[in-house]
């Protein structure tokens, strides 16, 4: 996942994504803002006791360097379930300039509607970016530990394909940074539902030490969206822990729960673009 400089601000983007020319993406960093301590510099989440305006100066900031319109983002209030949103031009602006009218509960947000851009906000989950690129379809999938054993990217692929005929060998993945299985230690209250969910669940645990394990929900995902019937070659882990990372990334293990959010943002070109 190579790491690119738009208009002076710094964005992780995936080669795959970029090589179709149809959407502008970039998942950002925590430099390049304006937020004080515990939230500097660049956080671009409201929940999280920031500055409002803080806030909106930095989504500002890094929109402007993508050329999309930071009043025009469409986010949800992510609450670790499985809710997917199909949105569309009449949602953009929803949790734009506040995060009292983001969408209700929503951790997963699908679009084909070109020019609405889709947000989503991170400091250790995964974040999954999906693209159709024949159906012209995008969204972002917001999957922590419950995310992942709910199975959020199959459930966000599944509504591609009841909502808009998507193909799901033909679709494309996106892993963004997010905690690594060398930092992600967990213990049963994880583990046993993920045994639940995953036959296969010993490919991405690791024993640690008695009771605690570290978990890959970099290949949890992946399984997960090759069960949903993705191809391997389409999908691109970005492989870079958030943890390992603090100057680059917002922790909230690292930083032990107060810290910024960095930013996923996707969203369909005009045709003309």
């Amino acid at each position: 996942m190579p790491f690119t400089l738009q208009n002076k601000m710094h964005f992780y983007v995936f080669r795959h994504f970029e090589a179709t020319g149809l959407v502008i993406h970039g998942f950002t960093t925590r430099n390049g803002g304006v937020s004080s301590k515990p939230y500097n510099s660049l956080n671009t989440a409201f929940h999280v006791s920031d500055d409002l305006e803080n806030v909106r100066a930095n989504r500002l900031k890094a929109c402007k360097a993508l050329d999309i319109n930071a009043g025009d983002l469409v986010a949800g209030k992510q609450v670790h379930g499985d809710n997917v949103a199909i949105v569309d031009e009449l949602d953009m602006g929803k949790g734009a300039l506040s995060y009292a009218d983001a969408l209700p509960d929503t951790d997963a947000l699908v679009t084909a509607t070109r020019a609405v851009p889709l947000s989503s906000y991170y400091a250790d989950c995964v974040p999954i970016f999906l693209l159709d690129p024949v159906h012209k379809v995008v969204a972002l999938a917001h999957a922590g530990w419950k995310g992942t054993v709910l199975k959020i990217g199959k459930k966000t692929v599944n509504r591609m394909m009841q909502n808009f005929g998507t193909d799901p060998a033909k679709c494309l993945a996106g892993i963004g940074p997010s905690i690594g299985p060398c930092c992600y230690e967990v213990d049963d209250r994880v583990i046993s539902p993920l045994r639940q969910g995953f036959p296969g669940y010993s490919d991405f645990i690791e024993d640690f030490i008695p009771g605690r394990w570290r978990l890959d929900l970099w290949e949890a995902n992946r399984k997960t969206l090759l069960e949903a019937g993705l191809l391997p070659a389409n999908i691109e882990t970005a492989s870079i822990c958030t943890c390992c990372h603090p100057e680059a990334f917002f922790s909230y293990r690292a930083q032990q729960g107060t810290t910024g959010r960095m930013a996923a943002l996707l969203m369909l070109k005009q045709p003309n673009y």
